[in-house]
């Protein structure tokens, strides 16, 4: 069994804020991870959610500033929320930019070079995290979900799209949703995959869910007056995408909202309500 290190811990509407550390071996380099366990988990083991945070975040900025926990306590969820890439890589170049490189992981397996060895944010994500989730925490392996925000809704829709018997429920807040089309994607996917666009399609969600057998119904909430929404988020693609194959879709578009995390905070209790009807019947 693979060691985890706590770092540090919270009592949390009745239940517990962990913050945890391991050595990865997909990633090649310790990564970090937060897990709140509800007060449901002294007596049984519940359900998991995965939330997987945007540009520049930390497994701290959802912990910290969503208020998640209180919803996450009603509901009897486990919520897990990772690091958004690996740190201190020594790879030259990686704090460079703010959109490429630390904190800026993209939930994709690299495979050009120099990325390739440590960057693989989609393994970590839907392998060795989960198996490490439930070697040590009460979790019901049969019942996880996943969500995100931004780059992280973007890492959430597509794996649950690619793995729709490991993610029984899947939303979004403001999520890349055509990263082939837009800038932030492209710049990404060409460093991390390489020049050959076919590759990239394994890493759009409004491409993947064309051929997916996923089921469940997707929500997302987007704010109007969020300053990435024409040029870099692109729902709309999505959700055209989602209605060509007859996708159960909600897409909500929130007035006067933006990309921040008031925004988050303001629809988190939905999102896990969402989550909730699906891995707590």
């Amino acid at each position: 069994m693979t060691e985890i290190n706590l770092i540090s811990e919270y009592k949390c509407f009745d239940g517990m804020q962990g913050f945890y550390s391991h050595h990865s071996q997909t990633c090649n380099i310790e990564m970090r991870f937060a897990v709140y366990q509800p007060p449901q988990t002294r007596s049984k083991a519940v359900p998991v959610l995965y939330f997987l945070s945007g540009l520049t975040c930390t497994e701290e900025n959802f912990i910290t500033k969503a208020g998640a926990q209180r919803y996450a306590a009603e509901h009897g969820l486990i919520l897990v929320a990772p690091d958004t890439s690996p740190r201190n890589t020594g790879i030259e170049g990686e704090d460079k930019d703010w959109d490429f490189g630390t904190g800026a992981g993209f939930y994709v397996d690299a495979t050009a070079e120099p990325w390739r060895s440590h960057y693989q944010m989609y393994s970590y994500v839907v392998k060795e995290l989960p198996a490490l989730i439930a070697s040590h925490f009460p979790v019901q392996v049969e019942r996880q979900g996943i969500f995100g925000h931004s780059m992280g809704g973007h890492g959430a829709l597509v794996c649950a799209l690619r793995n729709p018997e490991l993610f029984k429920s899947v939303s979004a807040f403001a999520p890349i949703a055509a990263p082939m089309q837009c800038a932030w994607g492209e710049k990404a996917f060409t460093n991390y995959l390489g020049s050959e666009r076919e590759t990239w399609r394994n890493y759009d969600a409004s491409e993947l869910i064309l051929t997916s057998k996923y089921t469940s119904p997707i929500l997302i909430d987007q704010g109007t007056a969020d300053k990435f929404l024409s040029q870099q988020l692109m729902p709309e693609v999505f959700e055209r995408a989602c209605h060509s194959v007859e996708q159960p879709l909600t897409l909500r578009f929130q007035e006067g909202y933006d990309h921040s995390y008031y925004f988050i905070a303001t629809f988190v209790g939905d999102h896990i309500r969402h989550h909730a009807a699906t891995l707590c019947q």
